[in-house]
This record gives structure tokens, sequence and C-alpha cells, in this order.
């Protein structure tokens, strides 16, 4: 498990104008991001014990803490976690100094100020990546990503735990202060829902990447990432295994991992398969492997509304002749739920060596898409894909993923742009080189002893 630093406090209602002012002061670091927690029924939120300024909290202690409070807290969970956030926002754009008016954290600041917030000022950049996975595993649910828009249509039974996440864009540059103030009418908006439906809630804002980099995060950045490494080794070995499917001699045959498995249907808000894949693990009925064809099936249930779903991988080794070699072809990806089918082809580049495995950071249905409909007028055309950071192997395994042929083309656009660009230097200086080679010196000089030239004048 990560490690998470620098001071966790509790504030009360009437300190929040400057309780970020008091962290700051404490906190050395600076490649942190900002954790704040509140409930909806008040100063219910039970206080955990403050450590010493600057004392990094690690990762099982915060878990432990915060598994003895979400314990008393209302079952549904609200994690708005935005794209960059630090502390800085809150004192460039807050009301810190007392001016109410020029604030943008109106919906945020009246929502702390009715509850006693439990605030972790400095949230270590490698808990941030995983900060959705760690809630998971204290809640113990998965979690569902939802749009504001979608709220009404949302049917929550209280009596069971929910882990909702709500994405807030953020871009640090000129127009942070707009887009903070949209932020935090999205989080008024949607606790106004919650409220208006008499559903309590606990509700945690964070961020994944801080907005405002110092020398030192960059630093410490470059320090994390140093190094090459293949994509089958995983740096963090707290990372959830693959799904694995075993023939019938007992030994696995086909391998998957993937950051996310989201899925749309009808332009509705994104439904990630990801937690019910690799954390509940997904049943396999219906897989099937040999020498030269593998089917993949995940089974779930009550998605989307829908009572039986399957999400089904086809591949297939082919050998071309002009390689010589066997080739992994993922032919097409289904979805089947509740009678109905929806397939999709690979259009291009789903293909990889059969002893290699097969990598991409995104594979679409819309975007640059890999896979497409079948046919027009089939049932894909209602559906979206989009799995990111995904990898597939199945031919040739031996219990962990082989090297990975990613699906990036060598020679990307940047590539091509500098390949041109020194190809225009190169004729630039092949043709001053030979404009200087054809220079030659003259054969004759003047005299500088001999008469000099005279121009008669007429009158």
């Amino acid at each position: 498990m990560a490690e998470v630093g620098c001071l966790s406090v509790t504030v009360s209602s009437m300190a929040f104008i400057s309780f970020v002012l008091v962290i700051i002061s404490l906190c050395p670091c600076k490649a942190h991001v900002p954790l704040i927690i509140w409930t909806s029924e008040g100063d219910s939120l039970p206080t955990l014990t403050e450590p010493a300024a600057g004392e990094i909290v690690s990762g099982m202690k915060l878990v432990s803490s915060l598994q003895s409070a979400l314990t008393t807290l209302p079952n549904t969970v609200l994690l708005f976690l935005q794209d960059k956030l630090s502390l800085e926002d809150f004192t460039v754009y807050g009301g810190v100094f007392g001016n109410k008016q020029d604030s943008v954290f109106l919906h945020l600041e009246s929502a702390l100020q009715a509850s006693t917030p439990l605030v972790l000022p400095a949230l270590a950049l490698s808990t941030t990546d995983s900060v959705e996975e760690l809630f998971q595993e204290v809640l113990g649910i998965p979690a569902l990503h939802i749009v504001p828009s979608a709220l009404n249509q949302l049917q929550l039974n209280t009596s069971q735990p929910s882990f909702l996440v709500i994405s807030l864009p953020y871009t640090h540059g000129v127009q942070s202060k707009e887009l903070l103030r949209k932020n935090d009418e999205i989080i008024g908006d949607v606790l106004t829902v919650f409220t208006a439906h008499g559903v309590p809630y606990t509700a945690v804002y964070t961020g994944l990447m801080p907005s405002y980099v110092t020398h030192d995060t960059v630093t410490s950045l470059t320090q994390r990432f140093v190094g090459r490494s293949l994509l089958q080794a995983r740096r963090d070995p707290t990372v959830k295994p693959p799904v694995t499917f075993n023939s019938t001699l007992g030994q696995p045959c086909i391998l998957l991992w993937a950051d996310h498995l989201n899925i749309s249907h009808v332009k509705g808000p994104w439904f990630d398969l990801g937690p019910f894949t690799f954390i509940n693990s997904v049943s396999l009925d219906g897989s099937f492997c040999n020498e030269t064809f593998s089917r993949l099936v995940l089974n779930y249930q009550n998605v989307l509304s829908f009572k039986s779903f399957q999400l089904t991988f086809l591949m297939r080794k082919i050998f071309f002749p002009v390689s010589a070699r066997n080739w992994t072809v993922i032919e097409k990806v289904e979805l089947n739920y509740d009678g109905q089918r929806a397939v999709f082809n690979s259009s291009r580049g789903i293909y990889s060596p059969a002893e290699f495995s097969f990598h991409c950071q995104s594979v679409s249905s819309s975007e640059s898409p890999l896979l497409v409909p079948s046919n027009a007028k089939d049932n894909a055309s209602q559906w979206n894909i989009l799995f990111t950071d995904f990898q597939i192997q199945g031919f040739n395994v031996t219990g962990n993923f082989s090297y990975a042929s990613d699906c990036a083309s060598f020679f990307t656009p940047g590539i091509w742009m500098g390949l041109l660009t020194s190809l225009l230097m190169v004729l630039i200086l092949t043709y001053g080189l030979h404009m200087i080679m054809q220079l030659r010196t003259m054969d004759r000089f003047d005299d500088p002893k001999g008469p000099g030239i005279s121009v008669p004048l007429n009158d």
C-alpha cells in the first residue's frame, strides 16, 4: 500500500477561513494533494489522533483510520475526484482572507461549515494515483462513475452501501478561477440532489495530481519514474492481479488486465466493469482455449439494469507467410445482454506475435477506433467501449504476461516532424557546402606598380 503524509487534523465549522494557512505553515511537503471529508450529518465525523507536524502517515495507518471512521458514517460515499488540486487553490481562489465575495468555493465552504470535516492536507503522490482503489478496499464495494446530469435517474438503496465517483476537470492556468467555480457549482448541485431526496452522504474532495508544481515536486516525480521496465513487470506489488483462465490441464492459457473497462449504452453515463472484473473475481463460464482459438467470457449480473451481461473476447492464432510466424489476432469483442448481442470487429492493429501479449493504452470504439460495429444495423451502434491500459494474451501463456507488443506505432507524428526537420536542415547544409566548394580564386590580378587607368574628359 502506498504512503500518505504529512498531517491530519480536524477543523471546526468556525475555523475554515484560517485552517489552510495553518496547514501550509506546518506542512513542509509541496508535491502533495489535499483531501477533505465531510458528512451531511453535521458533527458526526469521528476525529483522528493528530500526528506531529511533518509526520508521514503510512498507507496502512490511513486505511485503519478510514475503516474506523467510515463504519459510523452514512453508507453513501461521494468522491469528487478532480484532475489537479493543491492547497494553493484554496489560498488563491478561496475565502481564506475573509473576502467571501471573491471565493470560488462558496458551496464547499458552506458544506464544511455545517460539519466537522476531516482534512488531510498532504496526500502523497503515490497514494493519489490509487485513491479510488483505496476507498473501494475500505468500503468493500466497487465504484460507480456517474455524471451530475444522471443523478436524477439514479435510484439508491440507502440500506446498502454505495460508492459514487464524480470526475471534475481542472486545468491550471489563466482559466483556473472559472473552472474551479464551475466545479464548486457541480459539487453544490450534487449535494443539493442528495439533500432533496433525503439521502445521507459522506463526501470526499481530492485530486489526482497537484495543480501547483514546485521544483521539489519535479525532482520527486523524476526520481519516482527513473528507469525502464517491461510492460509485464508491474511497479506496484499491490496492483490487482490479471484475470486468468486455465485450460483443462490446469495450466493458464488466457490472461487479461486493464485499468478500466468502460462501457456506455445509448449515450448514457460510463460504467466501469473493472472493479467487478478484478476485485470481485468475475465468473469465466463459457471461456475456452486450445492451440489455435481462445475465447474469454466475463459474466456479470445486474449491469446497467440488465439481469445478465457478458463481455467476450475472441482470439485466433494465424500463420502469416510474409512474416513466417504465428500471430494472435483479436477478431471480435461481443456484448451479450438479456438475449441481445452487440458485436465489434477489429478494425486495425489488434494483433501481436503469438509469443507476446497485446497492450494498448486505449482501445476505443469512438475516437480513433480499434473496434467498429460489425453491422450498421447491429446493436453495437448503441454502445460505446473504452478500455484503458488494456493488456491481453491468449496463447503461449507461461504464468505471467509475456513481453508486450504495444499498439502505438513507431513513427509517431512527433518522430515524423523531427525527421522532416532534420532532413530539411541536412539539405540546407548540403546546398551551402556545395556553394562553398564551387568558389574559385581569380587567375589574374592587377599590377599595383603599373600605370593607372586614365579617363580623358572632354570639355
